[in-house]
């Protein structure tokens, strides 16, 4: 892994997280928040896993490629869930979009190993 991968999928995380949170509030700031519960705890779930790779792989740990892994996973899952909505929100759509990035550069690193 270069530095630069290694900086770029940092930043696909970070950016997830943070479509992730922006999702979480416009689905909390919504009409019918019941029938948004399952992407906003899956919003959580990514959000949460997306800080913690940054985390990782900044500090060069020696499970990055391990959580690597699990976040792309968690953040595939996440896309699917938004997408069931992002015809009607916008901040499912971005979201779905931060995710299937983050996931991609993810699955890469994950791929390449420590």
């Amino acid at each position: 892994m270069t530095k630069e991968q290694i900086q770029e999928c940092i930043k696909a995380c970070q950016e997830c997280a943070t479509a992730c949170g922006q999702c979480i509030d416009g689905c909390l700031s919504g009409d019918d928040v019941k029938m948004m519960a399952e992407c906003i705890r899956t919003d959580i779930d990514c959000m949460t896993i997306c800080q913690t790779t940054a985390q990782f792989m900044s500090l060069n740990s020696q499970f990055s490629s391990d959580i690597c892994e699990l976040c792309a996973t968690i953040c595939e899952k996440c896309a699917e869930e938004c997408d069931k909505h992002a015809d009607m929100h916008d901040h499912c759509r971005k979201c779905a979009e931060a995710c299937r990035k983050s996931a991609k550069s993810c699955r890469e690193m994950a791929s390449m190993g420590n």
